[in-house]
């Protein structure tokens, strides 16, 4: 989960954006196009263009970022004091042509009513990402723009920032509001209907240009279904890569953004759940050392064995192309040799997990999506070089379906000589109707585009190699809502689980309140809690691993 959100959320989300012309012929490849043409027209004409990047800050979370966040927040609330911060890239326009009017559209959040005033503020700085932003480093916002006195039902908020918009470049607006214990709550563009510019044109004479013809990427052939032996727990035991050899692991990563310690956590989900975890997931960056005591003596603990699964940021405080350069072989070295001499068991590690987080298309930056593939190859070669031998490596990604579509994200698979499993970090939510509402197969395998994104699942079943849930949860209704709603969703995993027989390993994610303040628990409501005891009861969880 993006945890810098993080959730870690899967950080830099250099994000395929889709820009529509209205009424002007012009097609963008979705991606790393900045600055589009416009087709011209000989009479009025309006564009539409979507956020580049929108997030918000929190005064009382300064380090948090919020840019996958499905909402844009302004106003206060409990002394918390929130700005959101939009981006809009306007490209060249079309020759002889003018700007009459430029409106900012709102989509106002449904779960929340809208505070009596919003105002646009203008920001200078250009600079600033959705991935990277947060109070402590938000830009200064300068004079206002426009304002409007919205209805507190309204579906939509539309403000003039004609003054503001004059011709192509990039715009940056803060989004405020003076309501002390209020906020106004708008749709992000992760929610597909996020911020929109409309700007309408006039005096354009040129012809306009031929459409941008772009090559859908498309995937390789899916391979026909992995064949299991029939679930029998007594025959049921995990080979040299931890692959079982029936049924599936169960795992849980309890206690995230919170001060539990992990090992208690896990302990006191484990009893809520009704089934000790197969697979104990941790969390370690830079110059940790891991295996630490406390996570060896989970593994190890009298009748409940468990196996160690570590995501570790080997390039924390440096950039992912240094890694593949050398730069960072001592922080690798260092950790080999603690590895051969403080733990022999195999265990899973998942390299920097979530990097759509954290790329960026800039050649050049040492952050592109084939310098994280170059830093995952080096560091498994540098380990196995140095004698590394029971470590089963983990290739895992977020579940976003504006990067799963973007031209980069298929650079990002480091090559199947160094991953031994794929994984994925992918949520749903309880609210009916809300941002990734859907049952266990629309966790897996939801798209946008089938020709440039076949579904998570779909993609690595042509990888051909075992398949790890290694974060999954049902987020708990943001609003009031039937308590049964998550239940109904926990009701679909065992029964579409066994319908993906390449899923070998399920872990989900437990937290009170991630950095977006949403509920993970599988006890958030009774009904919540003994549905999910219905998923840990079920006997294709039953692996001997010891």
């Amino acid at each position: 989960m993006t945890h810098t959100r993080q959730p870690n959320r899967p950080a830099s989300r250099a994000a395929a954006r889709r820009i529509i012309a209205v009424a002007a012929t012009a097609l963008a490849a979705a991606g790393t196009i900045t600055a589009p043409a416009w087709a011209a027209t000989s009479s009025t004409s309006t564009v539409k263009i979507t956020a580049s990047d929108d997030s918000y800050t929190s005064s009382s979370r300064p380090s948090y970022t919020f840019g996958e966040s499905g909402s844009i927040v302004a106003g206060a609330k409990s002394g918390d004091r929130m700005v959101s911060y939009l981006k809009f890239k306007v490209g060249t326009l079309p020759a002889g042509a003018s700007v009459r009017k430029v409106e900012l559209k709102l989509t106002r959040d449904t779960s929340t009513k809208l505070p009596s005033n919003v105002k646009v503020k203008k920001v200078a700085n250009t600079s600033w990402t959705e991935t990277a932003l947060s109070y402590k480093n938000a830009p200064t916002s300068g004079s206002d723009v426009a304002s409007a006195s919205p209805k507190a039902t309204a579906a939509t908020v539309t403000l003039d920032v004609t003054k503001a918009v004059t011709k192509a470049g990039t715009y940056t607006f803060a989004l405020t509001s003076s309501a002390t214990n209020a906020i106004a709550r708008f749709r992000s563009t992760e929610e597909g209907t996020g911020p929109q510019l409309t700007l309408t044109l006039a005096g354009a004479t040129t012809p306009a240009p031929a459409p941008v013809e772009t090559t859908p990427v498309t995937p390789g052939p899916t391979p026909a279904p992995v064949e299991t032996t029939p679930a029998d727990p007594s025959n049921c035991t995990v080979d040299a890569k931890l692959v079982p050899t029936c049924n599936v692991l169960w795992g849980s990563a309890a206690g995230g953004f919170s001060d539990t310690p992990r090992d208690q956590a896990l302990r006191e989900w484990e009893a809520k759940s009704g089934r000790t975890a197969s697979i104990y997931h941790t969390y370690h960056k830079g110059d940790e050392m891991f295996p630490t005591k406390a996570e060896i003596a989970m593994a190890n603990e009298a009748g409940k064995p468990r196996i160690l699964f570590t995501n570790w940021k080997v390039g924390y405080g440096t950039k992912w192309g240094k890694v593949a350069n050398g730069d960072m072989d001592a922080r690798i070295d260092k950790l080999s040799n603690y590895i051969k001499a403080n733990y022999t068991a195999p265990f899973f590690m998942a390299i920097h997990h979530e990097p759509e987080n954290d790329v960026s298309t800039t050649a050049g930056s040492g952050m592109t999506a084939k310098d994280y593939a170059a830093m995952f190859r080096h560091t498994v070669q540098r380990m196995r070089a140095n004698g590394v031998t029971n470590v089963v490596f983990v290739y895992a990604t977020m579940n976003v379906e504006k990067w799963n579509n973007s031209s980069w994200w298929y650079d990002l698979y480091p090559g199947n000589d160094v991953v031994d499993w794929v994984a994925v970090d992918s949520y749903i939510n309880a609210q009916p109707g809300g941002f990734h509402n859907g049952d266990f197969n629309y966790l897996m395998n939801r798209t946008t585009d089938k020709a440039k994104f076949p579904g998570w699942y779909n993609w690595a079943l042509t990888k051909n190699k075992p398949i790890m849930v290694a974060e999954w949860a049902v987020y708990e209704c943001k609003t009031t809502c039937d308590p049964n709603e998550k239940a109904k969703l926990h009701a679909t995993v065992v029964p579409q689980l066994k319908g993906m027989p390449a899923i070998k390993a399920l872990v989900a994610f437990d937290t009170a309140s991630d950095q977006q303040g949403l509920d993970m628990r599988i006890d958030s409501t009774p009904q919540a809690l003994s549905s999910f005891q219905k998923i840990a009861v079920d006997p294709m969880f039953e692996v001997r691993i010891r």
